[in-house]
């Protein structure tokens, strides 16, 4: 499990997070991932059946209230059964019913709340998702030889059903271009096959821009969300199956060569 030292991290640093203050946020949350947490039980006791964490609700959002030391349990008056757990393991247990944890909600000030997208990078591993809240927009960068060519490839790919993108700018870390991926079938076969599609097409891309896939499937990912909600697809296979353009397609960006006379433009932040 962890140590005494992960504990104290985390109650170092819970003062430290503040509005704007997303290097202190980042870090508290790699302390959380490695450390534990004292989950208050409003019903039942640890390991039975009818157990059930507490709730509170903030600005309409779901939060299961903790502490985060046997010290801070007793400073918060708390005389029901709580459950000893790690970071990582409550936060995949909370974020996919869209519940938050909410740290020492006694504590002056209120203590510190992680959304359930948060929780959701601790599980899966914080250096694999982007830091939020992200800004998410269309991509102002001109890549138009990128763009052709993946949907060169996304035609010979028959798993692919559509593709969209995103420029996504995290709180912490580069700004990036995501492409979100729709698929027929999620099998391991079709997976490599849309890995192979991207490979083949990554060289396109300008040095030095980097660039992500996201399964539009996914129901958690904010981009995903983004994107099936504000953004139309630049490849879609049963659109071309229709021989007719969508709204906004064949236009220059969105995978279709640039009209005559027009120079590709560089690429751009």
């Amino acid at each position: 499990m962890s140590s005494g030292g992960d504990r104290e991290q985390v109650e170092q640093l819970l003062p430290q997070v503040t509005p704007g203050r997303y290097d202190a946020y980042e870090a508290l949350l790699r302390a959380l991932a490695d450390g534990q947490v004292w989950m208050l039980l409003w019903h039942g006791h640890p390991g039975a059946p009818d157990a059930q964490y507490g709730n509170m609700e903030v600005d309409g959002y779901g939060y299961a209230p903790c502490v985060t030391s046997a010290q801070e349990l007793a400073a918060s008056g708390w005389n029901r059964a709580h459950e000893v757990v790690g970071g990582r393991e409550i936060a995949a247990a909370l974020f996919p019913d869209r519940w938050g944890l909410w740290l020492n909600p006694h504590a002056p000030g209120g203590g510190v709340g992680i959304p359930w997208a948060d929780l959701r990078r601790i599980a899966a591993g914080l250096d694999r998702l982007p830091a939020g809240p992200l800004r998410i927009s269309e991509p102002a960068v001109e890549i138009p030889q990128f763009y052709a060519l993946l949907t060169q490839n996304a035609h010979r790919t028959p798993a692919v059903r559509a593709l969209r993108r995103a420029w996504v700018q995290p709180s912490v870390g580069v700004p990036y271009l995501a492409i979100g991926l729709e698929l027929y079938d999620n099998g391991p076969q079709a997976v490599e096959s849309v890995r192979q599609m991207m490979a083949q097409s990554i060289g396109a891309v300008p040095d030095g821009l980097p660039v992500s896939t996201v399964a539009l499937s996914d129901e958690y990912d904010p981009v995903a969300l983004w994107m099936r909600a504000g953004s139309r697809p630049f490849f879609d296979r049963e659109g071309y199956a229709a021989g007719v353009p969508g709204p906004g397609e064949g236009a220059p960006g969105y995978g279709y060569p640039p009209p005559h006379g027009m120079l590709p433009g560089a690429a751009s932040h």
